[in-house]
C-alpha cells in the first residue's frame, strides 16, 4: 500500500498549538499532494469542523483551553467513522485507557518524526482496509 497516494483523497486535520509542528506537518503534506488543515486550538477546530468533514483527526493532548481528549470526545459523535489520534508527551496508563474508551485507536509520543506519523496511519488504514472512510479515486 503506498501511504501518500491513499492519503491524497483523504482530508486530515491536525490540532497542535506547536507553531513549529502545525508549519512543518503542513509543509510535508502538501509537498506529497495531501490535504491537511493545521489548526492551533480544539475551539477553532470545532469551527472547522461545522465547514468540512475531516476524514483523519490527529490532535495533541496538551491544547490551551479544551484539551486533545475532550475534543476528541466531544466530536465522537458527529465524527464516529473518522480515524482519531492522540499525540501526546504525557503518556499514562490513565491517558491511554480514557482515550480509547473515547475511540481513539493509537498515539504519536512526541518528540516524533514524520515517519512515525506515516507510521501511525499506515497501522490504522491498514486495519481499517478499505473501509468507506477512503474514498476510491
Amino acid at each position: 500500500m503506498d501511504l501518500l497516494s491513499k492519503l491524497k483523497s483523504v482530508q486530515i486535520l491536525l490540532v497542535d498549538d506547536d507553531k513549529w509542528i502545525r508549519d512543518s506537518l503542513s509543509i510535508f503534506f502538501e509537498s506529497e499532494g495531501c490535504h491537511l488543515t493545521a489548526l492551533e486550538t480544539a475551539e477553532e477546530a470545532m469551527e472547522a469542523l461545522k465547514k468540512q468533514a475531516y476524514d483523519i483527526i490527529i490532535a495533541d493532548y496538551r491544547l490551551p483551553g479544551m484539551d486533545g481528549l475532550e475534543f476528541l470526545n466531544q466530536i465522537q459523535g458527529s465524527r464516529p467513522d473518522a480515524i482519531k489520534v492522540l499525540i501526546t508527551a504525557y503518556r499514562t496508563p490513565e491517558v491511554v485507557c480514557k482515550a480509547i474508551r473515547m475511540g481513539i485507536r493509537d498515539f504519536i509520543d512526541k518528540p516524533f518524526t514524520v515517519e512515525a506519523i506515516e507510521e501511525c496511519l499506515a497501522r490504522l488504514i491498514k486495519r481499517m482496509s478499505l473501509s468507506s472512510t477512503f474514498r476510491s479515486e
